[in-house]
């Protein structure tokens, strides 16, 4: 039983920075592998970047160019995605997810808990 609940999404002008923070309770995430998702409306739920349950080892979306940082504190039983040079096409829904086991997965059927989403604007 993990709840997860995102912040820190809102409305940004191009080439801004966003945090999102991912807070989970109920359950530790320390030894489940995690990932941000994201959704446009009409469009498939793509994964952004995954991270294992240690945070040694990280995935991230070619499409993403470097522009985002997945990282987790264990502690504090919380993730991030720290986000610059935002673009329009960054306009989304974004989620994050933990699997039941430490190793990352590319697909999201794959992740068992959800957060509810953030909503992240990039406009002028």
């Amino acid at each position: 039983q993990v709840q997860l609940v995102e912040s820190g999404g809102g409305l940004v002008q191009p080439g801004a920075s966003l945090r999102l923070t991912c807070a989970a309770s109920g359950s530790t995430i320390s030894s489940s592998a995690m990932a941000w998702f994201r959704q446009a409306p009409g469009k498939e739920r793509d994964l952004i970047a995954a991270i294992n349950w240690s945070g040694g080892d990280t995935y991230y979306s070619t499409s993403m160019k470097g522009r985002f940082t997945i990282s987790r504190d264990n502690a504090k039983n919380t993730l991030y995605l720290q986000m610059s040079s935002l673009k329009p096409e960054d306009t989304a829904v974004y989620y994050c997810a933990a699997r039941q086991g430490g190793g990352y997965s590319y697909y999201s059927g794959e992740y068992y808990y959800w957060g509810q989403g953030t909503q992240v604007t990039v406009s002028s």
